[in-house]
């Protein structure tokens, strides 16, 4: 059996998402739901590493949240993201204690994201 988990994260701002998510992360949206028009969005966004929902819905998720991603190549995720000079993130490339090298980022509404790739390292 395969599992697979989508966190859900809250926004507040579709413009400000999409310019973290999509122009900043390098995400895609794969799709867009209103109930109606002027209504709150709700909406998945993905790489290759992962599937996120956003979620402009009170009460479907608190801001603030956390989640872990494990790429294969850390150094290239953080050399793609240092090189788009995003006015409001300038993430580092951190060797943990527990032996796995990070670059988190924090997007416009507080959630985290902490990218990471296990030891061995290349």
């Amino acid at each position: 059996m395969t599992l697979a988990v989508t966190p859900v994260f809250r926004i507040f701002d579709e413009a400000k998402a999409k310019e973290f998510y999509v122009d900043f992360l390098g995400f895609q949206v794969d799709w867009e739901h209103r109930y109606e028009d002027h209504f709150p969005l709700y909406m998945q966004v993905s790489s290759p590493e992962c599937v996120l929902h956003l979620t402009e819905h009170h009460g479907d998720a608190c801001p603030g949240a956390a989640v872990r991603v494990q790429v294969e190549d850390i150094e290239l995720l953080h050399q793609t993201l240092t090189g788009k000079s995003y006015k409001y993130a300038r993430p580092g490339l951190e060797k943990t204690p527990w032996g796995t090298r990070e670059v988190c980022v924090t997007d416009p509404f507080g959630n985290r994201i902490h990218f990471f790739q296990p030891h061995p390292f290349p």
